[in-house]
């Protein structure tokens, strides 16, 4: 195994690494979401909070996959997190990152007009947001990777430019391509049936992994 992957195994899972930052982070994402479920219970709107869940649920999938990627390689994930943390959850992901993800989506639906048929430079307005984010998430990326925060290990997943663009691609125009999938379903049986499959897969490899005995 790499370097930064043994160090990401170091305290991993393990609560003596809780850090009291931790508990106001999680007061601000519980107040998010009890505004937001409030809200939805009047408005009868429950996009903003189906969009927060469901790029939650896909980064969900993306650590799923990523923690697989270690098992299978014996080597190491595609991206690693072996840096100081309130928590570390899997060796790519933290009590961090966890926050962020969780009202990511519910930033992004909040940056979408009412205008269903909007264009920003000729593209749908949903989509040139999407794009816009991708890049900036991207970017954000790619200084943690500098500062050895975020520990990229293979050559399709890096700075270079193959590897940017599945980043951009995998690693996040898919949790706003979910998004907008989700939100613009015509009744909330199909975005909840959405939502379902988005978090039953990872927890279905979840458990595949735990029964074999991996660890990641």
């Amino acid at each position: 195994m790499t370097q930064a992957t043994l160090q990401a195994f170091v305290g991993l899972r393990d609560l003596a690494m809780l850090k009291w930052y931790v508990i106001p982070l999680l007061a601000i994402v519980f107040y998010i979401y009890t505004k937001e479920i409030s809200k939805a219970r009047l408005t009868k709107n429950w996009d903003p909070v189906l969009a927060g869940l469901t790029v939650f649920g896909l980064d969900f999938f993306n650590e799923t996959w990523n923690g697989w990627e270690l098992w299978i390689s014996g080597r190491s994930a595609c991206w690693t997190t072996p840096g100081d943390t309130g928590l570390r959850v899997t060796i790519g992901w933290n009590i961090e990152i966890i926050f962020m993800f969780l009202i990511l989506g519910i930033i992004f639906y909040y940056s979408l007009s009412e205008k269903k048929d909007k264009k920003i430079l000729g593209i749908n307005e949903k989509w040139a947001i999407a794009i816009g984010y991708t890049i900036f998430c991207v970017f954000i990326e790619c200084v943690l990777n500098k500062a050895d925060l975020l520990i990229w290990e293979y050559a399709l997943w890096n700075r270079s430019i193959a590897g940017i663009w599945l980043i951009l691609v995998v690693g996040y125009f898919l949790f706003f391509a979910g998004a907008i999938f989700v939100i613009t379903r015509k009744t909330m049986k199909q975005k909840l049936i959405t939502l379902c499959v988005i978090y039953g897969v990872p927890v279905l490899m979840n458990i595949i992994a735990a029964l074999a005995g991996a660890k990641y």
